[in-house]
């Protein structure tokens, strides 16, 4: 199939949200993990999302449509080491609570982990969070062309039992394209499958 993604709106503060009819997966992940250059991977397009070697560029919630299957893509703000004050990092949870909380449109969120680390605190206190709420979490293993396969299968594992799922994470590189197709075929059952 012949996909685009647009950005069609970007959200910056908590009363410029509002609902959206069709369906969502949100991407989340700490501030350097890789959310952009997935975006950018997705859309076949190197400057749709905004890439820096600054971590915690996104700042806003920023809604993806994917033609022409109807959904969005909503790309949360990086959690984790952003290099901005407190003030600015809460407003950023406020902002990500409210768009989580009470939005049927959710399907799931993908949540994306570095395969080149260990499971990391502040991820699992994130999965933990969002398993409380009950949304379906779609775990991506970023950067999985750096490690070795039997190092990237260990962590897939961790994750597995961490996450208490049936499915191994999907290992998935922005760089080669691995496990694009895949991702996609997971983003349109959670989207679509009614």
């Amino acid at each position: 199939m012949n996909r685009t993604i647009e950005l069609v709106k970007t959200i910056y503060e908590i009363k410029q949200l509002e609902d959206v009819d069709e369906p969502q997966i949100a991407l989340a992940g700490r501030s350097n993990v890789g959310k952009s250059s997935l975006v950018n991977r997705l859309a076949g397009r190197k400057k749709l999302a905004k890439i820096s070697s600054k971590p915690g560029k996104t700042r806003s919630l920023n809604y993806y449509r994917v033609n022409p299957d109807g959904y969005y893509i909503v790309d949360l703000p990086g959690y984790g080491y952003a290099k901005c004050s407190k003030t600015e990092r809460e407003k950023w949870a406020k902002l990500i609570e409210a768009y989580i909380r009470d939005n049927r449109q959710l399907k799931a969120v993908a949540v994306l982990l570095d395969s080149r680390l260990t499971p990391q605190k502040i991820d699992m206190e994130l999965t933990s969070y969002l398993a409380k709420l009950g949304i379906p979490i779609i775990p991506i293993l970023t950067k999985s062309d750096k490690p070795k396969q039997r190092e990237r299968a260990k962590l897939q594992n961790q994750w597995k039992d961490i996450l208490q799922q049936d499915k191994l994470p999907l290992c998935f590189s922005s760089k080669t394209g691995m496990g694009e197709s895949k991702l996609w075929d997971i983003f349109t059952d959670y989207a679509i499958d009614d």
